[in-house]
């Protein structure tokens, strides 16, 4: 169990706000049947003790499968939705493979990591989670990180987010979570939206929570790319070596093209403009050869490090500060190949947590433990019965043998006499000690109890460990982000009850949202199970701008052109483009191309009214002094580098375009990331500095947000 730190004088009761709860033994909250509420039954009528935690065998022991209220309630959420994915409906996938880079036989027995360069056929697929299939791209939402690994001891799945956290600490909650931001049910809107009562009512009565709140403000919710996040498996996990010896292990995907996203108002606009635009990216980048690139990585302890950490391991709503116990690179994942036809591969794939090989087991999480249950249903519902490993997408690569049969759509069953086991016909599979999964012996003890671990209780000091592990621009948009959210809530005490939790993470966070709000005063702070520690240190990988990339590859330049560009100039460009294993777009007043200063024609990508500048990660301004004139009349073209300048983008161009800067407003404003294109070596100056991304020093005086 983790250290404890001081705490307050346990309570039966808990005040967040204008509610009044009480509080078990994780310092979660309860709302009893009291002052004449109804209680709540089992869908055959029992009245239920406990919705808040699962049983298990002592507080922090596994979950028992005579727990017939979470499986009523996980098995009903499960079979909500047809043919539609409950959660993480829209999503997008891609084949490649796995590379281990060294054996880790000392840590598990795993075949794919027993040999270096041992190479295993993978499908990944990326998702949003709240939003329907026809969503957009650019939602303010968790991203789902599946990763199917066809090993040759079965399928592994890695089902992750592209956040180390979750906003739940026992699976039991997880159908309230899901109902809280999906659409309310009496109106179906918003659409793939937070911002709006339901979901803010249940995380200000959930502060477990808080710390997800956080990361899903940051910009980590606004990605870039697919291929510009991170992957985490969220639980800690187990490695189990033949000598069945175990090592905890967290798994992290990292980025080869570092982090990166966009800004709110920007992914408004992008949304509008592409609401394809991850998607787009990622069939791009494939086709052209240039291949998404993660490394797998691995933060390993055992036992003892378990016991001294400050926080309880099997906490799904906690990390491991990458400081404190740095990851390990193991192998590397890359993205080769689109699928042939998408619903029968990325919308048939069917992700299970419960899929490891030998050598690969379960810590006693909660949420992972429900998660394991869950997930086996849900496929049993959505895709029509069990014979979904039979589709190719989902078949194991590896010899398999069984002798499951019959059921819809079946297309294999056992062949001749035999159907069971054991049999005296000498036909057939045989179980094996010896090769077959074996689960790490625990020793486990406890009473049958609904029980939350007491080490879950505290609830804020890692939200402001990250909180204040952000550069000043992330801070500025976690901030902007909770007051345009909590702006859409049409319940005044709402927002309050989620400032009282800002005043446990950060008293200036939680003054600045509620000035904005227009708060003539500050409520009290949430009533906190533990109270939140001051003396966690900043986490610098926990921010995206720490972590970013040096150079622009693998990024877009968009390059505003016309009849007469400079030709000199925009070779040039395209030169230093190709040399930065970046791409680029021309954009031209009309889609059909442009007669450049040598008389070469060259193809336009876009015409300007469809090819903004939020789809571009820097732009150059190329028209000639006769085409800036015709671009003056259009007011996209205004938009396009107003855009660019405002979304703190690097703006290179022409002498001839001033007039067009001078009417989108930014010609007595310019900054170090608009730079002159006069020479040749003023657009290699001007590619090197597109490593930097972002002007953020420009983010204040633009107000962004």
């Amino acid at each position: 169990m983790a250290k404890k730190t001081s705490k307050t004088s346990p309570s039966d009761k808990a005040t967040i706000h204008d509610q009044k709860l009480h509080r078990g033994a994780g310092g979660e909250l309860h709302q009893f049947a009291e002052d004449g509420m109804p209680v709540l039954t089992t869908a055959q009528g029992g009245p239920v003790s406990d919705d808040q935690n699962t049983l298990r065998l002592g507080a922090r022991g596994p979950a028992l499968i005579d727990d017939f209220h979470f499986r009523e309630k996980i098995f009903h959420f499960d079979h909500e939705r047809i043919p539609e994915r409950v959660v993480h409906a829209r999503g997008y996938g891609a084949h490649g493979y796995f590379e281990t880079y060294e054996s880790l036989a000392a840590y598990t027995r795993a075949d794919l990591f027993q040999r270096p360069g041992e190479k295993t056929p993978a499908f990944v697929r990326f998702s949003t989670v709240a939003g329907s299939k026809g969503s957009s791209d650019l939602a303010r939402d968790v991203r789902g990180f599946a990763v199917k690994l066809y090993t040759q001891q079965g399928n592994w799945d890695l089902v992750g987010n592209n956040i180390p956290v979750f906003f739940i600490q026992d699976a039991i909650k997880f159908p309230d979570v899901i109902h809280s931001v999906k659409p309310e049910p009496d109106k179906e809107f918003p659409q793939a939206q937070s911002a709006h009562d339901n979901f803010w009512d249940f995380i200000t009565l959930t502060p477990e929570s808080m710390h997800m709140i956080m990361w899903v403000m940051s910009d980590r919710a606004i990605p870039r790319s697919f291929r510009f996040m991170e992957g985490f498996g969220v639980h800690t996990f187990r490695f189990v070596n033949a000598a069945d010896e175990s090592t905890f292990v967290k798994f992290h995907w990292k980025p080869k093209l570092g982090l990166q996203s966009v800004a709110w108002n920007e992914a408004v606009k992008i949304n509008g403009a592409d609401p394809d635009f991850h998607r787009r990216d990622l069939w791009q980048s494939i086709q052209s050869g240039a291949f998404p690139e993660w490394e797998l990585c691995v933060q390993l302890f055992d036992q003892d490090f378990a016991d001294t950490f400050d926080f309880d391991i099997l906490d799904p709503t906690k990390l491991i500060p990458e400081e404190i116990l740095p990851v390990k690179p193991i192998g590397r994942l890359v993205l080769d190949r689109m699928p042939e036809n998408f619903f029968a591969e990325t919308e048939q794939v069917a992700f299970m947590t419960q899929n490891v090989p030998p050598g690969i087991d379960f810590s006693n999480d909660p949420l992972l433990q429900g998660r394991n249950f869950s997930y086996l249903d849900t496929q049993l519902k959505r895709l029509g019965g069990p014979n979904f490993t039979h589709l190719p997408i989902n078949a194991p690569k590896c010899p398999f043998h069984n002798f499951q049969q019959d059921g819809h759509m079946a297309m294999r069953n056992p062949v001749g006499r035999v159907n069971y086991q054991p049999n005296s016909w000498n036909q057939g599979p045989r179980e094996s000690p010896v090769q077959g999964y074996r689960h790490f012996p625990a020793e486990e003890q406890g009473p049958k109890v609904r029980l939350r671990p007491e080490s879950f209780a505290d609830h804020y000091s890692q939200a402001r460990q990250f909180y204040i592990s952000q550069t000043s621009p992330e801070q500025r948009h976690i901030a902007a982000a909770l007051i345009f959210e909590l702006s859409k809530v049409e319940t005044p005490v709402i927002r309050e009850r989620m400032v009282s939790h800002l005043l446990n993470i950060d008293e200036t966070l939680a003054s600045k949202v509620g000035h904005a709000l227009g708060f003539k005063s500050m409520p009290k702070p949430a009533d906190a199970a533990m109270p939140t520690r001051q003396d966690l240190e900043p986490s610098p990988a926990l921010s995206i701008i720490e972590r970013g990339p040096k150079r622009f590859e693998g990024r877009k330049l968009g390059i505003l052109v016309s009849d007469g560009t400079d030709a000199a100039v925009f070779k040039a460009l395209l030169a230093e483009i190709t040399e930065q294993k970046a791409t680029f777009e021309v954009i031209a007043p009309k889609i059909g191309g442009v007669t450049l200063s040598d008389g070469n024609w060259i193809e336009a990508h876009q015409m300007i009214d469809g090819g903004p500048s939020v789809l571009y990660d820097a732009v150059a301004l190329l028209p000639s002094a006769e085409g800036t004139g015709d671009l003056l009349k259009e007011a996209t073209a205004r938009d396009f580098v107003a855009d660019a300048f405002v979304h703190c983008k690097f703006i290179g161009y022409v002498e001839t375009a001033l007039p067009l800067m001078q009417k989108a407003g930014i010609a007595d404003s310019l900054d170090e990331g608009v730079i002159a294109l006069g020479a040749a070596k003023d657009v290699t100056a001007f590619i090197k500095a597109l490593g930097k991304l972002r002007v953020w020093g420009r983010e204040p005086s633009v107000k962004l947000n």
